[in-house]
């Protein structure tokens, strides 16, 4: 058993994983009890919580009536369920919702960012926010303020330029690949011999 204290998140890190606790408890001193199958969090030697063990590292177990009531209404929601939503704007703004999901530890921590992206929707339109997440992602900007500035100096409206295309690689008879210095310097058949006996004599005469 273990004494900690959790954060403004309401959860507490146990053997490398996160498990929540309820929210009013913020900053308050709690208690870490634990065996291989479950993880038990008390506060004055009272339970509080009581969650299945997280195997890994960085994950978390939440339980939603910890959750404070402004997080509920995020709980009403699902990664697909966020990225469906977003396709209905456009195919860049579907890409953009799953974008912000996977690169957070935990899908949830994104929400509230994708919520905002609704919001700017409402605000803005359908169209716009469309035009605002495709220059968000070749922008390769994962982020709502991302977004929102594009929206708020209407950038949006401006053309996407076309990336550069490569530039071809040079030709030319006096230039010469990789492949033929290997072939020039490879060893062969002659040079994979062994060596001839060294002829008689002291060699003062070579």
């Amino acid at each position: 058993m273990w004494s900690t204290t959790f954060n403004i998140d309401y959860h507490v890190q146990v053997d490398h994983n996160f498990y929540s606790v309820p929210s009013p408890l913020v900053h308050a001193r709690v208690e870490a009890r634990f065996t291989q199958a479950t993880v038990e969090l008390l506060f004055k030697g009272r339970c509080i919580a009581t969650h299945l063990r997280l195997t890994g590292r960085g994950r978390f177990a939440t339980h939603v009536a910890h959750m404070p009531r402004a997080h509920r209404a995020h709980a009403e929601w699902t990664p697909s369920r966020l990225i469906a939503w977003a396709a209905q704007s456009g195919p860049a703004t579907g890409r953009l919702v799953a974008g912000i999901l996977e690169r957070r530890p935990h899908p949830e921590q994104g929400y509230r960012a994708c919520l905002g992206l609704m919001r700017l929707g409402r605000l803005h339109g359908a169209d716009r926010l469309e035009a605002a997440c495709a220059r968000a992602e070749r922008l390769c900007s994962y982020r709502f303020r991302t977004v929102e500035h594009i929206l708020i100096n209407q950038q949006d409206r401006l053309p996407l330029e076309d990336p550069a295309p490569a530039r071809p690689a040079l030709s030319h008879e006096n230039l010469r690949g990789a492949t033929y210095y290997e072939e020039a310097y490879a060893d062969t058949p002659d040079d994979r011999e062994a060596p001839h006996p060294a002829p008689d004599g002291d060699g003062r005469g070579v």
